[in-house]
């Protein structure tokens, strides 16, 4: 069975003038346009391709190769191109702009403003919609995380605790404030750590690799870099917490700690402005 909003793996049954034809199960024979039709592979009678299935203008299922930053049953940041009285339509990378209903705004949103969705497949109508109400796509089953374990995390709001995040696309978190080491943005993706799992439930969040493994992978990184630079980096203990995240991808509390490390093992000189390998 083909599904809507996901890509599948088609069979080609039949050539015209306008396209392929693709055997779509129940959804009946779906066209693949002559514009998305792959140049590098085979197209013949039998073959198979990849492709995904959205409904056009006229509200008819049609197949593209063109890939779309989101799929149902995902989370993604989108930006608003159009607003009229139906809703919201947010660029998805397709032809037809995708729909946010005004009943699933959680806050106004203008024309240019981006903001993170999910999307799915109306029951009512079957169509592709998006919804900026999260909560009821989260959390429906328990957190299984250790601290310590990497993590994929979309960034969704700021709030007076830190930011809210959405982690592995199955759990709010939130990174606190004092986490937050470098600036953050609605719909940025990081890779994160689980800094706890509460008996709540609820997830607590870090941007930096904590422990020894942690120090040790911080540590490597700082050599690399002088070997890469000829044995000079332009940063030091009292660099800006800004220049120090940019470079390393850490707080400055951890780096200093790194450096401190690397200086007592005799591997670095650590001045007022720069550091040097030894």
């Amino acid at each position: 069975m083909a599904d809507i909003g996901r890509y599948n793996r088609l069979q080609i049954t039949k050539h015209t003038g306008f396209g392929l034809y693709l055997d779509g199960g129940s959804q009946g024979e779906i066209l693949l346009p002559n514009r998305y039709i792959p140049k590098d592979q085979p197209t013949e009678v039998g073959d198979w391709l990849r492709v995904f299935l959205y409904f056009d203008s006229e509200d008819k299922v049609i197949a593209t190769t063109l890939r779309p930053r989101v799929q149902v049953g995902q989370f993604a940041a989108l930006k608003v191109v159009q607003i009229n009285r139906v809703g919201l339509f947010l660029d998805w990378g397709l032809p037809k702009d995708l729909l946010l209903p005004h009943s699933e705004e959680k806050r106004p949103l203008q024309v240019g403003d981006t903001c993170v969705v999910h999307v799915y497949l109306d029951r009512h109508t079957g169509r592709i919609t998006a919804t900026a109400r999260l909560d009821r796509f989260l959390d429906r089953t328990p957190a299984r995380y250790e601290a310590g374990q990497p993590v994929e995390l979309l960034v969704v709001e700021r709030t007076d605790l830190g930011f809210k995040a959405i982690v592995e696309g199955q759990h709010w978190g939130l990174i606190h404030r004092n986490e937050a080491f470098k600036p953050l943005r609605p719909g940025q993706r990081e890779q994160g750590f689980i800094r706890e799992v509460r008996a709540d439930g609820k997830i607590s969040l870090t941007l930096q690799a904590h422990g020894r493994e942690g120090a040790d992978s911080l540590q490597r990184l700082i050599l690399e870099r002088l070997a890469a630079s000829g044995g000079t980096l332009e940063v030091s203990d009292k660099s800006d917490p800004e220049q120090i995240a940019k470079l390393f991808g850490v707080s400055k509390g951890n780096f200093k700690k790194a450096i401190g490390a690397l200086y007592k093992q005799g591997r670095i000189r650590i001045l007022d402005e720069r550091i040097e390998a030894v």
